[in-house]
């Protein structure tokens, strides 16, 4: 399951174009590459580097019921808005946020119109509300997406969106999950939207009552910083470990997806290698 994440880092590093963009530091990428896992075998948590497990399942949870407030991301994860502690937003909302005049103290640091106001209220559409609704009455519908891409308020964001877009499906009672990434951090990012996704796809299938499928990752630009060449060299050194399993609470709703918290999600035989630091290009 994680020799393809290997095998996608390895040929970016062989068959990728250098190229320039807008964080000054240099990448190295591939346009157009897809992964599937079989959700059904495990859970592709990385092995090969320790996966920031608590910090994907906060964001998505974060995401999920609509906030836009870095500092509630840092709640959600560390139980405190306490200045000292930190998120994967931080960065985005000193900066970004901030220069598009939004509003930033030690307690309140607000991203303008990301993720989760476009999955929860695209131009009044409650978008993740209605995917559920409609899989549960219509499953065999081609038209099971949801978009984070809001063209009209792009330049309202600190981020525009990286993954872009999720399409389900439902085939032989069990539900998949293909996501369009139009650009993606191959050594940090990727990781973690697999892992994600991987965990909304669980989340969605037992509310409507399915069994899971496949995740699918399709990227746009599929890239690795110069930055990170190191670290992705001594990750792939290291051979995958045997893959963990999901254990999650049981919630028939979304109401009941939101009341539940990080500690609740837990990989059971989750045993990586060490974490590889590498600095994050904003």
């Amino acid at each position: 399951m994680e020799q393809q994440y290997l095998d996608a880092l390895t040929r970016v590093i062989t068959d990728g174009t250098d190229s320039e963009n807008r964080t000054g530091v240099n990448t190295r990428a591939l346009f157009g590459y897809q992964m599937r896992f079989d959700l059904s075998e495990g859970f592709p948590a990385l092995t090969t580097k320790r996966l920031a497990w608590r910090a994907a399942v906060s964001e998505l949870l974060w995401f999920l019921e609509g906030s836009t407030d870095e500092r509630r991301l840092c709640e959600i994860q560390h139980g405190t808005r306490d200045p000292a502690k930190n998120t994967i937003w931080r960065a985005n909302a000193d900066k970004q946020g901030r220069d598009l005049g939004y509003k930033n103290t030690d307690t309140v640091k607000e991203l303008g119109p990301v993720y989760g106001a476009q999955w929860r209220n695209f131009s009044g559409v409650d978008q993740i509300a209605w995917l559920i609704e409609e899989i549960k009455h219509n499953p065999s519908s081609r038209r099971l997406i949801v978009s984070a891409w809001n063209p009209a308020e792009i330049s309202q964001m600190a981020l525009p969106p990286c993954h872009t877009l999720f399409h389900f499906s439902v085939q032989n009672h069990k539900l998949s999950c293909q996501l369009y990434q139009r650009s993606v951090d191959s050594f940090l990012g990727l990781p973690f939207n697999i892992a994600s996704y991987s965990l909304l796809t669980h989340m969605i299938a037992q509310i409507t009552g399915y069994k899971v499928g496949e995740f699918i990752h399709t990227s746009g630009d599929l890239h690795i910083y110069h930055t990170h060449f190191d670290a992705v060299r001594e990750q792939l050194t290291r051979s995958p470990r045997t893959v963990p399993t999901l254990r999650m609470p049981e919630f028939q709703s979304l109401n009941g997806l939101l009341q539940t918290a990080p500690d609740d999600y837990t990989l059971e035989g989750y045993d990586p290698h060490p974490a590889i630091k590498a600095p994050m290009a904003v």
